[in-house]
């Protein structure tokens, strides 16, 4: 099947399975240790219902957003995915031409090839540089200035991988991505097991360059980033391959949210795979919303085609939603559109796409 005959995301997933092995696949869908927080960020969203209004005038829907100072074409960024690369061969680069061809913005993560000038140079979508610390604050500070120097709009301090998790899936499979590790002792992180809030004020006092911290999952820590200047909270557990048994993601954005109070912008990520997914993020008061399996399926689909058709059909998506909602705008949105809903089947990595042959790959 052509990536350019799709017609739904599952189908996009069902070309991304096909098209890889059994242990890149549990790489892509898989968790931390029993993958609790996995189900839970997917749990979350089906938690919640949409209010539907209706005889409304939707015959145009807007849907671009501002973020960072460079506009989306909707309200979703491609976050930083480790060894991207596993999944195409082009990586980061094809991420690049992907979002400049559809109108997104790229976090690229310093675990994924190639490096971050070759991924600069591959387009000129607007693009974030996300960093593990793997030297001393020197070293860091070196790799903030390559990012300065290559262009980037915002740089990316990762908090939540302090130390490396046990992704059950891969250990089984004695498997190693190129990003990843078998241990989870914090000598294996030396330097992002020493990361605090210094840090981040020590970026903040040497860099002209708009801070993102990832990894935000409560109020407490929301509050202490906007006392530190910290630019964008991005609310994030890492898709649930780091913390077992945590919240879902939109479970704590509310709460993210009331602590913030419009200081800075808000993203999230965790379990987001539809277009309705993403209204009720919005509604919640998030800026915008990453996709990273939903990327990941694209590149396994088709590399940089297969994400823009994965982000047209999103876009769709969205669109709908918000037509069908009565809401002409994104701009429209507020908490008013949803409420508390019971989910209608079990909570799992792949539950938004319920026509998918389930049982034969071993979700």
């Amino acid at each position: 099947m052509s990536i350019s005959s799709v017609l739904t995301l599952q189908e996009i997933v069902r070309v991304a399975r096909e098209n890889l092995a059994q242990k890149e696949w549990d790489y892509l869908v898989g968790g931390a240790e029993t993958e609790t927080t996995l189900r839970r960020n997917r749990l979350a969203i089906d938690s919640l219902a949409l209010r539907q209004r209706v005889l409304r005038d939707v015959s145009e829907v807007r849907t671009r957003v501002r973020l960072l100072g460079h506009e989306l074409r909707i309200p979703v960024f491609l976050p930083p995915i480790g060894s991207i690369q596993v999944f195409e061969a082009g990586g980061g680069a094809s991420v690049a031409r992907a979002a400049e061809t559809f109108g997104s913005m790229q976090f690229l993560s310093s675990a994924c090839l190639p490096d971050l000038e070759e991924v600069a140079e591959a387009s000129t979508a607007p693009k974030v540089y996300q960093l593990y610390l793997q030297g001393d604050p020197a070293w860091m500070e070196e790799q903030i200035e390559r990012a300065v120097a290559a262009g980037y709009a915002a740089f990316c301090l990762t908090a939540d991988t302090q130390v490396y998790s046990r992704r059950e899936r891969d250990l089984l499979k004695r498997f190693i991505p190129g990003s990843g590790s078998q241990s989870s002792a914090p000598g294996d992180f030396v330097w992002q097991s020493r990361m605090s809030w210094d840090l981040v004020k020590r970026i903040k006092d040497r860099f002209d360059i708009p801070l993102v911290v990832k990894g935000i999952a409560t109020a407490e820590d929301a509050g202490l980033a906007c006392e530190h200047g910290v630019d964008v909270i991005y609310v994030s557990n890492h898709g649930g391959r780091q913390l077992d048994q945590g919240q879902g993601t939109l479970e704590v954005l509310p709460e993210v949210i009331a602590e913030v109070r419009g200081r800075a912008p808000v993203l999230i990520d965790g379990g987001f795979s539809r277009g309705t997914d993403v209204v009720k993020a919005i509604a919640l008061g998030a800026t915008a919303v990453g996709v990273g399996r939903l990327q990941c399926f694209g590149m396994a689909a088709g590399g940089a085609e297969g994400v823009v058709r994965a982000l047209e059909i999103l876009e769709h998506e969205i669109q709908i939603c918000l037509a069908l909602s009565g809401v002409a705008g994104i701009e429209d949105l507020d908490k008013s559109l949803v409420c508390q809903g019971k989910p209608v089947a079990d909570p799992h990595v792949l539950s938004a796409f319920p026509l998918l042959e389930l049982p034969r790959w071993r979700y």
